[in-house]
């Protein structure tokens, strides 16, 4: 078997068939069931003509339906489209038809299934209903898909360096969605990289409040699944209370967040007043945690590792960590580069630069994607011989300690979310009375950044700003309303035409 997540996961059934591997409320799935159930799903999907590099598209919550769904398309040699459960259907749609998928997998419950389906030609895709007993000709039950104990041999037949396993969308525009290409090696390296310097072994748990359609918590359920660890799944920090009882009731051995996660955590709870002596370590990345929470973190947990992360989706997810003996020494860094990745700060002749002279992160390893799916224009500006530019602004110090001092991207971070102005900015476009529009991210203490949209109203007409949140709420998913609108004479450009983003900041 090729070094691939399937053959981690195999490992992991063949030393605990019995153990608990991902735990949702009272749906609970043992490493044997999953690997049974995963299997059972590679032969559904290679029986009804699923060939080797089809997309499989997954619009399921954190559960162990949607673990057992991501390693049984792989399994049948399938790519998988993870999509956004938060997403509206012009975004989810546009995602499903861009990646090509030939399945969807999908909760009977979701809001925007029906959309969806209406929006999409049934016959070039096959819905496969996640709790619905019922079948016809359009649509296939999850529930009634059994178990199966190997892997179907047409499911294997593939290079793991070229074989696409993943493509993720980081953006939903309806003109240009970028679908970051992932391989099976890309995934295999990062799972292992990461493994490495956290030290899971089968001793390990997480209470997971992370999406598994982003890149972080495709990691964590990666690496805690290789290590014969468990997933104790949360899919809200609306209650961040019931959080932390759950990982005290749980005894988990680690937690991994993004800085508005401990945000929420800080400023609602006394996480001392809780037992929480199981936790060996926590993990933070997307994007930087303000060092006075770190501080006031580790005075309330002082025995824990917290490890600082810094990645891409480009990577597979990491890119560097700081290791937690060096965390007090470095605070304000994102650390070193993890095993098997070299990174450079690089000028803007892509030459290497001196210690403490600021230059953008160039990253280079075997869990670079393979590119953009079906933009090789897109992809050319972010890939130079062999080496990711990653848009961020750095420097390094004499130890290769590397420090962000800012971005050359216009993504706008907030909480778990990487959101792209122009998806906010072609929704705002299509209401008549505006005729300009620029989006956004300012500073926010709680989610790192809040979304502001700056409107040039057109001649002549009257517009409120209630009518365009109304709009956006229609339309875009809660995470990329607006939270401010201002109203402009002009958007401030450069001499090529370029919006002066930081003038609206």
């Amino acid at each position: 078997m090729q070094n691939t997540l399937i053959k981690l996961l195999h490992d992991s059934v063949q030393r605990f068939p019995e153990k608990e591997a991902v735990v949702l409320g009272s749906n609970s799935y043992s490493y044997r069931k999953l690997w049974e159930k995963a299997c059972g799903i590679a032969h559904y999907l290679v029986d009804h003509g699923l060939q080797s590099g089809d997309k499989v598209s997954l619009l399921i919550e954190n559960s162990p339906e949607y673990v057992a769904s991501y390693y049984g398309v792989l399994m049948a040699g399938g790519t998988v489209i993870s999509l956004n459960t938060a997403a509206k259907s012009r975004d989810l749609s546009n995602w499903i038809l861009h990646s090509d998928a030939s399945f969807l997998f999908a909760y009977l419950n979701h809001p925007e299934l029906n959309a969806i389906l209406e929006s999409i030609n049934s016959s070039l895709i096959k819905p496969v209903i996640i709790g619905s007993d019922k079948q016809n000709t359009s649509t296939e039950s999850w529930d009634n898909i059994g178990l199966h104990q190997s892997i179907p041999d047409a499911g294997m037949e593939f290079d793991a360096e070229t074989q696409l396993a993943s493509i993720i969308y980081t953006s939903g525009t309806t003109g240009r969605p970028k679908g970051v290409m992932l391989s099976h090696a890309n995934l295999y390296i990062n799972t292992i990289s990461i493994l490495s310097y956290l030290e899971l072994t089968e001793k390990d748990s997480i209470v997971n409040v992370l999406p598994f359609y982003y890149s972080y918590g495709n990691s964590v359920l990666h690496i805690h699944l290789a290590a014969g660890a468990t997933l104790i799944l949360e899919n809200s920090m609306l209650y961040p209370q019931k959080v932390v009882s759950l990982m005290a009731e749980k005894n988990v051995t680690g937690f991994s967040g993004v800085p508005s996660t401990f945000n929420l955590l800080l400023s609602r709870i006394t996480l001392s007043e809780f037992n929480l002596k199981s936790i060996r370590y926590m993990t933070q990345a997307g994007g930087p945690m303000a060092p006075a929470n770190i501080k006031r973190l580790k005075q309330e947990l002082p025995d824990i590792s917290f490890y600082v992360m810094y990645g891409q989706t480009e990577a597979s997810a990491r890119l560097s960590y700081l290791p937690p003996d060096k965390l007090e020494q470095n605070m304000g860094s994102i650390g070193v580069a993890i095993p098997g990745v070299q990174l450079e700060i690089m000028n803007d002749k892509n030459e290497a630069v001196d210690a403490n002279v600021t230059g953008e992160i160039y990253a280079r390893g075997g869990n670079i994607m393979l590119g953009y799916w079906k933009d090789p224009e897109i992809t050319s500006q972010v890939m130079h011989d062999g080496w990711l530019k990653t848009g961020d602004l750095a420097y390094k110090d004499e130890n290769d300690f590397l420090y962000i001092v800012g971005r050359t991207s216009e993504m706008i971070k907030s909480g778990a979310h990487r959101i792209s102005p122009t998806d906010i900015e072609e929704v705002i476009l299509e209401l008549d009375s505006v005729e300009e529009v620029a989006v956004v991210g300012i500073n926010d203490d709680l989610l790192g950044q809040i979304i502001k949209a700056v409107i040039v109203k057109s001649p002549g007409t009257e517009l409120k700003k209630i009518q365009v949140m109304h709009h956006c709420k229609t339309n875009l998913a809660n995470y990329k309303i607006p939270k401010h609108i201002e109203f402009a004479d002009e958007i401030p450009r450069t001499a090529s035409g370029k919006v002066r983003r930081f003038m609206l900041q």
